[in-house]
């Protein structure tokens, strides 16, 4: 990583390209926490590589971000550009009442509980408050808004609402273990530090896997979803959408999609549909649907202004184009918990085993939202989630006390 200061303003500029994973990594961390940045693609503009190279002594090193004062960063981790753009990343206090690992729904909501019965408590998101709901186009399916809400604004709500209460919140450190330190808690942060507590909220959620195809990063929340229910509807009189996976998830949706597009496309990499009978029955004598089986997708096509115009699809040695407005990818989701190295009790999928009262293997760790086996992935249910184990929380706290 290489910096410096040139004189001048405007606003902050990535330098990069789209095969370069840094760049991409970069461009996702800027975006994860609502960071507007212009795109400067040099193989589509090589005429300013040398604005580039002006910065880094001759050298073509990408990604470069030139931020609005002039200062620029050369190749930065995301523990860099942290600091750079000012999160707070060190907590005020080493104990706490309850610490929650992630700083969705769930554990904002689950923070806001706590803190309006005046618990200390402690947030630490290793991306930025709001979860993969501050990086959803849309929800039109969360109650209290007839006109929908943007991901990114009701992330924002919920972060200020939760901060107005005293919640403190740490952005870019991760968790990397819970564990027992006498009658408390203890979680290591990514930074090297740790803090303390009787009480903690593991709250991380999933992650829907990718396919892995070339283009797949840029056109997320432009074309490229995980979510039907939250984002289908955009979709209304749409020739065509593309569904990504043949199982239960793939085929439910595709037919969740058939109210919107003049027709569903489902791809499917194996020979054969993976769904229950059922569901496999109705996809494929439904008029508006169609299945592309043995098929994977090689790349995924976006137009000047980053939204998906298409995906490049490969059946045995043979690839074709395939132009659709949009790819609902349902190919699986995995659980964030690869920090608790198995401390915790999991199911066969990886995802928490907690009791009906949100407790897990471990006497004072909860677990609650995507995380927890069982739970139902939408943004409504992880809310509830976060203000039901907000009670349970407290009832364990109140009976640590009553022992003193």
């Amino acid at each position: 990583m290489t910096s410096s200061s040139t004189s001048g303003s405007g606003p902050l500029v990535v330098y990069g390209a789209t095969w370069c994973p840094d760049c991409r990594r970069a461009k996702q961390f800027l975006a994860s926490h609502r960071i507007a940045y212009d795109w400067v693609d040099l193989e589509v503009h090589p005429e300013r590589t040398a604005e580039v190279e002006a910065r880094n002594a001759g050298k073509r090193i990408i990604p470069t971000i030139v931020f609005p004062d002039g200062s620029f960063l050369a190749e930065p981790s995301n523990d860099e550009l942290a600091d750079r753009i000012g999160l707070s990343r060190a907590a005020s206090m080493r104990e706490y009442d309850l610490v929650i690992v992630g700083g969705g729904p769930t554990g904002l909501t689950t923070a806001i509980y706590g803190a309006r019965e005046n618990a200390k408590v402690l947030i630490v998101e290793r991306s930025a408050p709001g979860g993969q709901a501050g990086v959803t186009e849309r929800f039109d399916n969360y109650p209290g808004f007839p006109d929908g809400v943007g991901g990114a604004e009701l992330a924002e709500r919920m972060t200020q609402q939760a901060e107005r209460y005293g919640v403190e919140i740490l952005q870019a450190v991760g968790a990397t273990s819970v564990g027992r330190d006498g009658p408390m808690m203890r979680v290591e942060l990514s930074t090297g530090d740790f803090v303390l507590a009787p009480a903690v909220l593991v709250a991380t959620g999933s992650t829907y896997r990718r396919t892995g195809a070339d283009g797949e990063a840029d056109p997320i929340g432009a074309g490229i979803h995980f979510c039907a229910t939250c984002d289908g509807p955009f979709y209304k009189g749409a020739g065509d959408v593309t569904v990504v996976g043949g199982g239960n998830s793939g085929l439910e949706e595709g037919l969740f999609l058939t109210q919107f597009a003049e027709h569903v496309t489902v791809i499917q990499s194996h020979p054969t549909l993976t769904a229950n009978r059922l569901l496999q029955d109705k996809v494929l004598n439904h008029p508006k649907m169609s299945v592309m089986l043995d098929s994977a997708i090689t790349s995924f096509n976006a137009t000047e202004t980053g939204k998906l115009k298409s995906v490049t699809v490969r059946h045995g040695d043979a690839e074709v184009e395939h132009e659709t407005a949009a790819a609902f990818v349902f190919i699986g989701l995995d659980p964030n918990t690869d920090f608790l190295d198995g401390s915790l009790k999991v199911d066969e999928r990886g995802f928490l085993v907690t009791d009906t009262n949100f407790r897990t293997s471990s006497d004072g760790v909860f677990a609650a939202g995507d995380v927890r086996s069982g739970s139902t992935k939408q943004i409504a249910s992880a809310v509830g989630e976060g203000a039901a184990v907000a009670i349970q929380i407290r009832y364990h706290l109140d009976s640590l006390a009553a022992r003193e």
